[in-house]
């Protein structure tokens, strides 16, 4: 490929086959809920947590740390904290409390492995790229979770991320460190199908908002010249 300059540009990008692999999992992925028992093969569940620990980190400082939760008690006592957030999430909801209760917002019984994701501690010591921005080891963690979750879809593979629980009480029950801390909750295995939609999109709690309200230029609210 060259352009106006009759210069080489090198042709980077991936056979259409795999470029519309990739935009498929994309757009296919789903926050799950609903899982079958069925155990993971080992092979793919290493890959799954490879392609976690391939994703960015702010400074390389690779801030994830991951729990794998095989014991039964400790699935039972997780599964018993996020209920105890679910209600007063739903308590706080005032008017919506009822929708609420009608969601199912977690698999922790029901999918064949879950494992938990924290970040890691010591972050103060990370500086480079955290100086302003020490929340971006956050970030980083969440990069990593999307990782998993694209290479989940891939593999057919469905994976859920509870964020309903108190971390200090989780804290306790995993026996983490005081200055590490915990951000999800993941509920992985086979699914006898993936969502259409997202399921709050599904259940009409919330819908999708159009990408041109969202992306602006130059100036806050200043609509972009590619979506006009």
């Amino acid at each position: 490929m060259t352009d106006q300059n009759n210069k080489i540009r090198p042709n980077n990008s991936y056979s259409d086959a795999e470029r519309n692999a990739v935009y498929r999992a994309i757009y296919e992925r789903r926050d799950m809920r609903h899982f079958l028992p069925d155990p993971i093969d080992p092979i793919i569940l290493t890959r799954l947590l490879n392609a976690a620990h391939q994703a960015p980190s702010v400074g390389f400082m690779q801030p994830w740390r991951f729990i794998r939760v095989s014991c039964p008690e400790l699935r039972n006592a997780i599964y018993s904290l996020v209920e105890q957030e679910r209600i007063q999430t739903a308590e706080a909801l005032h008017e919506r409390q009822d929708e609420f209760m009608k969601l199912k917002v977690q698999g922790i019984l029901e999918c064949a492995e879950v494992f938990v994701a924290a970040l890691c501690g010591e972050r103060e010591q990370y500086i480079f790229g955290r100086r302003t921005l020490p929340e971006m080891d956050l970030a980083s963690l969440s990069c990593a979770i999307q990782n998993m979750w694209l290479a989940a879809r891939a593999e057919g593979l469905g994976l859920g991320w509870v964020s309903m629980f108190e971390p200090e009480a989780l804290k306790i029950c995993l026996n983490i460190p005081e200055d590490s801390h915990p951000v999800a909750i993941i509920c992985l295995g086979h699914v006898n199908e993936f969502y259409d939609r997202p399921m709050l999109e599904q259940e009409q709690w919330a819908t999708r908002k159009d990408l041109k309200d969202l992306l602006f230029e130059n100036t806050w609210n200043s609509p972009s010249q590619l979506m006009p």
